[in-house]
């Protein structure tokens, strides 16, 4: 008999979301385009389920020049107009904007700290917070830490970054392990 994985309650719904949770979830991300793309993802996902935007993931590197940075910081209303048609993406006009302005203030953090992850890491003293989680009832929605970012980023020229955007942004590039203490990630991701 094959002994069932055990992983956090909140990936077991589709093959993308176990995907998603199995390589990438919770583990320390210190490369700024990777960054950058989880900021907009995050950004995006503001009311809706984190599965559409995983389903829609694909797309948003398309369109949204592999998430490099300089050239969405350049890109024109007119470009931006046009991305709220295509269904591949979410089409709210505050959220599609909000790329461009937070591209350029990712530059700017990029520009004072020498690059965007010195910055982002500075809030947990450069190493991982570690939770003890049993259930997914025990993960807050944000923390003091995400207020902290949330703030601070905000006051830079983010928009769509409230704190617990920030803090599922901490959870996706390892900035704090949420994964459950059952879960074969836990361990995993703090080496």
């Amino acid at each position: 008999m094959t002994k069932k994985i055990q992983r956090c309650s909140w990936c077991e719904g589709s093959d993308i979301d176990r995907d998603y949770h199995d390589t990438e979830w919770g583990v320390p991300v210190y490369d700024d385009r990777t960054l950058f793309e989880m900021l907009i993802l995050e950004g995006a996902q503001a009311g809706v389920s984190w599965h559409v935007v995983l389903n829609k993931r694909a797309h948003y590197k398309k369109v949204f020049a592999d998430f490099d940075v300089k050239k969405v910081a350049k890109f024109t209303d007119a470009k931006l107009e046009k991305l709220l048609l295509d269904p591949g993406i979410i089409r709210n006009r505050l959220k599609v904007f909000s790329t461009r302005s937070n591209a350029q203030a990712f530059m700017a953090v990029q520009s004072e700290f020498g690059d965007f992850a010195t910055y982002l890491w500075a809030f947990v003293d450069g190493k991982p917070i570690i939770n003890k989680n049993r259930s997914m009832k025990d993960v807050p929605s944000k923390t003091a830490i995400s207020d902290l970012l949330s703030k601070d980023l905000k006051k830079r020229g983010f928009k769509f970054i409230g704190s617990t955007i920030c803090y599922a942004y901490m959870q996706g590039v390892g900035m704090v392990n949420d994964h459950q203490t059952s879960c074969f990630r836990y361990k995993q991701v703090m080496r």
